[in-house]
């Protein structure tokens, strides 16, 4: 139970760290960040349920109005934006993300965790965001879509990453990946 809640705190930290890198915003007023990768390793490292308590720690402590999304945002109102949908959708895509790693055990844990950051870090994440900002936006679904083009690249790079370190943690460390426990 406490290794649990050290690596619940150690992971939204974690989320919050990679808010430190700068964040570059689009012309739709939508920031590219590192914290999505973030929300990528709490699902495959730790695992459904331990990833997504992370990322709700996470975004609770930044509802109390800590500086923790990039750029140093934070407080109820970033939750009020047309891009909030991938605030909302970070917990449910990090349980993804664990989720297929709890469950694909016959191909190697890179893989899975890559498949996993895809599945639930693009797929899913994108499945939330995507009408959240067509109602806080009042575009369409074409518009919205459209709208989110340009994090494609970066997110499929992370999802990479994502499957790179979490390759790596495994070889050195097998037992730090929870979710293959």
């Amino acid at each position: 139970m406490e290794r649990n809640i050290v690596f619940i705190a150690l992971f939204a930290g974690l989320i919050a760290a990679l808010g430190l890198l700068p964040k570059l915003t689009l012309t739709s007023g939508i920031p590219i960040t590192a914290q999505s990768l973030g929300i990528m390793l709490c699902g495959t490292i730790l695992g459904a349920k331990r990833g997504a308590l992370a990322v709700i720690l996470f975004l609770s402590l930044t509802a109390l109005g800590l500086p923790l999304l990039a750029g140093g945002r934070g407080g109820l109102g970033v939750f009020t934006t047309p891009w909030a949908g991938f605030l909302f959708g970070f917990p449910i895509a990090a349980f993804f993300a664990g989720y297929v790693m709890e469950h694909t055990r016959n191909i190697s844990v890179g893989f899975a965790a890559g498949i996993g950051s895809i599945v639930g870090g693009i797929f899913v994440l994108y499945g939330i965001a995507i009408p959240y900002y067509m109602l806080g936006a009042k575009v369409d679904l074409g518009q919205a879509a459209l709208t989110m083009v340009p994090f494609m690249p970066g997110d499929i790079i992370k999802a990479l990453l994502a499957s790179l370190i979490v390759g790596s943690v495994y070889r050195s460390r097998p037992n730090a990946i929870l979710s293959r426990m």
